[in-house]
């Protein structure tokens, strides 16, 4: 099931973000705007768009949430890989994504700071506070 669901949402998501699709959505909206007059602009007439854009925009939207998913746990894959492989990097990078966003905030501001004093000549007194805030409970 995941398996269709990813090729699906795939495919879909290319698609959609073709400037052909923009073109379809745009005639269709110009053809529905031309053909009020036709229709006296009756609430049926207005009832065709609502339903049509309502039930558009409720599925992509779960097809772009899974496209960003993928690509965003890819890009972290990816990370902690290029972490794996540097010696110099701090391997308890990995996997920090799991914080909550206050803790992810504290870790970024003590890393600003590290990164000010490293540049000052100061020695970097943060260190032991990004290693603090690294480790897990």
């Amino acid at each position: 099931m995941d398996k269709l669901f990813t090729h699906i949402a795939t495919r879909i998501s290319g698609l959609a973000g073709q400037p052909l699709a923009f073109l379809l959505a745009l005639s269709i909206v110009i053809v529905w705007g031309v053909t009020g007059p036709l229709f006296n602009f009756s609430d049926t007439w207005q009832l065709v768009i609502n339903t049509g854009t309502t039930i558009v925009t409720f599925l992509m939207v779960f097809l772009i949430q899974n496209s960003q998913n993928r690509d965003a746990a890819a890009m972290q894959a990816k990370l902690d890989e290029l972490i794996r492989a540097v010696e110099q990097a701090r391997g308890q990078f990995i996997g920090i994504e799991h914080l909550t966003d206050i803790e992810i905030e504290r870790i970024r501001e003590a890393l600003e700071i590290e990164e000010i004093e490293i540049e000052s000549g100061k020695s970097a007194t943060t260190s032991e506070t990004v290693a603090r805030l690294l480790q897990r409970r």
